[in-house]
């Protein structure tokens, strides 16, 4: 007779043996038609599960947070089966859940058009109607082989064949459709309603470029209409402000083939990046920082030593000199040990704070990059604290509260933190990876900020705090982090010598704000959309003549704002004053003063705003006055 212990610690008994869906029903009908799947001693199952013993169970509804995942996962098998029907000769391969969706790869001789998923969408809104019931069964492994073989599903029986012999492996069916599949799944179609077809690109068989290519078709689904319609209209956004066109637009940046991953900066972009720079670089030093410069390439010998060599090697470049191997860093920290092994150091030194704007390299593949976003170089604002055990917390407490104020000054408000804990592979015992981990949670605690924790995400050699930020248009952006490090000081020889006169060694403390200033600055021109804040916009102010009986008063008011600070370009091309305004509103530059003949006279200049609106004419004392408190935390 189980009994079955509900969220609220209530206890329920049943007679015998019973289903998740029964569990429901006999709460009540409206959880039993809401119900998703079953969450038995923390174990995601289906409705029809049977619980046979005492266990713990959490009813799914649209309102938990594994809902989604579930159904996306079931929405790619509505997808298979709708494309199936469709097109009887398509065979199905695999269909996960990713971010914001799921995708199915199937094989077809015929390339999918963009009629066809319009077809595919549509018969799966049918079968939704259709309400099939969605059930579970079990097959021997050979036996399933031999199944999806007579079905000429392949592909499927490859999977199949790939699992040990002696495994029975679940499958699902819903009408006429049947796939190999973990599970769990929504109890019905009819639980599926909010989703749409995205596009369709090419994918080799099992990701390996020597086998077949398929057609993979990628969906997002959601748990409601209101919730689909935010997402597209968020993707709209997000491709009004792609950073790849707006960099192109406002001639940022560019790249080509001869440097995959790599980064051209124009002038304009090279000015909002140095902002960025010198922004940061008075983090540095309000904040105790001393700056310093590492090689680009450094002995294999040492990134051995570090842990890299092990850990890391398939993403760092190589290059060889007089029978020496070099690896082009993709980190600075081993080298800021160096700096720190160059010297004594007593407990009374600590902490030794290092900061370095510093050049990385990383081996990503091609198909990952994605603009300046994505790359294979790029800059850090990079730093490593060198502290004892006792100042770990006040170290990382000082750093929780510089990121949250650089993030506000650039923009962004909404801030969430995770843990990232201990990964596998990874270096030292799990006593060490205690003392880390806690001594993270412990500064978050002090901080008074919640957090999240991510099982198994942390680096090799430490456990590290992760800075999330929501941009303008609601999505979610990976940026600072702070690791603790136990392993690699140890292991590259730091040491200090603490108050009885013994060698220790310290405490290596990774962070970083702003992380990539390539993805940050991305990142910046799509969350502004271009528009950027006057003291972030690489041409804050345009001065415009109407005729040239006014060029000399358009010099001398830009060199005036020029000297006061302001990043300012006199305009005098023989173009007409409309054209002049619309060129530079286009290129998104916050002021346009605009000279005539009146404004000549009389000492003034005219002065629009980026968003159209006239302001009028003013004295440039005035105009001055205006903007200062635009001037931002570099005034």
């Amino acid at each position: 007779m189980p009994a079955i212990t509900l969220p609220d610690g209530s206890q329920r008994a049943f007679e015998q043996p019973v289903t998740v869906a029964e569990v429901a029903a006999s709460i009540g009908p409206g959880l039993a038609k809401a119900a998703l799947a079953g969450k038995v001693d923390g174990k995601l199952v289906d409705t029809s599960h049977r619980i046979e013993q005492d266990a713990a169970l959490e009813i799914v509804t649209d309102k938990h947070p594994d809902a989604l995942e579930i159904l996306r996962h079931s929405t790619a098998h509505l997808l298979a089966q709708a494309t199936q029907r469709l097109f009887p000769d398509t065979q199905v391969t695999i269909g996960p859940v990713i971010d914001n969706g799921f995708y199915y790869d199937f094989a077809r001789k015929t390339p999918f058009t963009p009629e066809d998923l319009e077809k595919i969408e549509a018969e799966m809104a049918k079968i939704v109607k259709e309400d099939q019931p969605v059930q579970r069964s079990v097959m021997a492994r050979d036996e399933a082989v031999e199944f999806f073989r007579d079905k000429g599903e392949v592909y499927k029986a490859e999977i199949i064949e790939s699992i040990p012999a002696n495994e029975d492996l679940s499958l699902y069916s819903q009408g006429e459709f049947i796939d190999l599949c973990r599970g769990p799944h929504v109890p019905s179609t009819g639980k599926l309603r909010a989703f749409k077809l995205m596009k369709v690109a090419g994918a080799y068989w099992r990701g390996d470029a020597k086998n077949e290519m398929l057609q993979r078709v990628y969906g997002t689904a959601w748990l409601n209409d209101k919730e689909l319609k935010a997402y597209l209209h968020q993707l709209e956004e997000a491709e009004k402000r792609d950073h790849r066109k707006i960099g192109k637009a406002l001639d940022l940046f560019h790249q080509q083939e001869e440097a995959p991953g790599m980064v051209f900066w124009h002038p304009k972009g090279w000015q909002l990046w140095q902002t960025v720079e010198q922004y940061m670089r008075r983090v540095y030093k309000d904040c105790g920082y001393q700056e310093v410069r590492c090689p680009q390439i450094l002995d294999v010998s040492l990134w051995k030593r570090s842990g890299h060599w092990d850990n890391y090697q398939n993403n760092m470049f190589f290059t060889e000199s007089e029978k020496r191997t070099y690896a082009v860093k993709p980190m600075n920290c081993p080298g800021h040990v160096q700096i720190y092994n160059a010297g004594l150091h007593s407990y009374r030194d600590l902490p030794i704070r290092y900061g370095e704007f510093g050049g990385c390299h990383r081996n990503e593949p091609s198909g990952a990059l994605h603009g300046i976003m994505r790359v294979r170089a790029f800059t850090q604002d990079d730093g490593h604290i060198f502290c004892t055990e006792e100042q770990v917390e006040a170290e990382v407490t000082a750093f929780h509260a510089q990121a949250m104020k650089v993030y506000s000054d650039f923009g962004f408000s909404d801030i969430s933190l995770k843990i990232a804990l201990r990964p596998e592979p990874r270096l030292g015992d799990d006593a060490t990876w205690d003392k880390a981990e806690n001594a993270l949670r412990a500064a978050l605690k002090a901080s008074g900020v919640e957090w999240e924790e991510l099982p198994g995400e942390g680096a090799f050699y430490g456990p590290k705090i992760e800075y999330h930020m929501r941009d303008s248009i609601g999505r979610g952006w990976q940026v600072g982090t702070m690791q603790v490090d136990f392993m690699m000081p140890e292991r590259l020889g730091a040491e200090y010598v603490d108050e009885s006169s013994t060698k220790r060694h310290p405490v290596m403390l990774h962070r970083a704000i702003v992380g990539s200033m390539e993805r940050f600055i991305g990142i910046l021109i799509e969350h502004h959309a271009g528009l950027f804040p006057f003291w972030l916009a690489p041409t804050q102010v345009v001065v415009a003549n109407i005729t040239d009986a006014q060029a000399d008063y358009v010099n001398e008011v830009a060199k005036s704002l020029s000297d006061q600070g302001v990043r300012v370009r006199a305009d005098l091309r023989n173009e007409k004053i409309g054209y002049k305004i619309r060129e530079h509103t286009l290129q998104r530059v916050p002021y346009l003063l605009v000279v005539g003949d009146r404004e000549k006279e009389n000492g003034l200049v005219a002065v629009r705003a980026r968003s159209g609106e006239d302001l009028g004419s003013m004295s440039l004392a005035d105009f001055l006055a205006r903007i200062s408190a635009e001037r931002g935390p570099l005034a």
